[in-house]
């Protein structure tokens, strides 16, 4: 795919390359599988593939991060303090975009949204928003149950697989006893319950 200069200032090559140099090969192997399923998906729902194609692969840019660096961030540039309580899986995301737009100088706002809402999702979210976090939980490395089901689903209906997404994922979480972020728990109510 060629770029065309209106989200980054880097081609795809150059971008690629910066992204692998922040992380393993397995980590860079899933970022290019959620690119090839987010271009699909923006594709099919009317989305820009070039914005798909740039935030799918700098989604996951701060994953690999020491936690000291994301508190350390996190106090500096002015972040809600609360999110100190949390970890990575929650980081990586919300103060990842913060990484790319410091690091990459991507200032997209859409981009940059769908990079922070990738793991926990919201009551409100862009096209490109909700194709990343699809894109996250179904690209072709990913096996674990339900997971065709959710693919499936995505050929049909986005804002279906969204729910479906959510739903499972907090229902992972409240069978492991973890702790379920607040935003998640926004997107659950907006996605995924039925309001009388």
């Amino acid at each position: 795919m060629k770029y065309s200069d209106n989200y980054t200032a880097m081609d795809r090559e150059l971008l690629m390359q910066k992204v692998q140099m922040q992380m393993s090969e397995r980590r860079f192997k899933h970022v290019l599988g959620v690119e090839e399923t987010a271009i699909a998906l923006a594709e099919k729902y009317g989305a820009s593939p070039e914005k798909a194609s740039i935030a799918a692969l700098t989604h996951d840019y701060a994953k690999e991060r020491s936690d000291e660096e994301f508190q350390l961030v996190i106090r500096r540039d002015g972040f809600d303090l609360a999110l100190l309580k949390w970890n990575n899986a929650i980081w990586h995301g919300i103060v990842g975009a913060d990484f790319v737009q410091r690091e990459l100088g991507i200032d997209d706002e859409e981009i940059l949204n769908a990079i922070a809402l990738h793991t926990t999702g919201a009551a409100e979210m862009s096209l490109l928003a909700k194709i990343i976090y699809v894109a996250d939980f179904i690209e072709p490395g990913r096996d674990f149950p339900g997971v065709n089901e959710a693919r499936e689903i995505a050929l049909v209906n986005l804002d279906d697989v969204v729910a479906y997404e959510t739903k499972h994922t907090l229902t992972y979480l409240i069978e492991q006893g973890k702790p379920i972020y607040p935003k998640t728990i926004e997107t659950y109510n907006k996605w995924v319950a039925k309001h009388i």
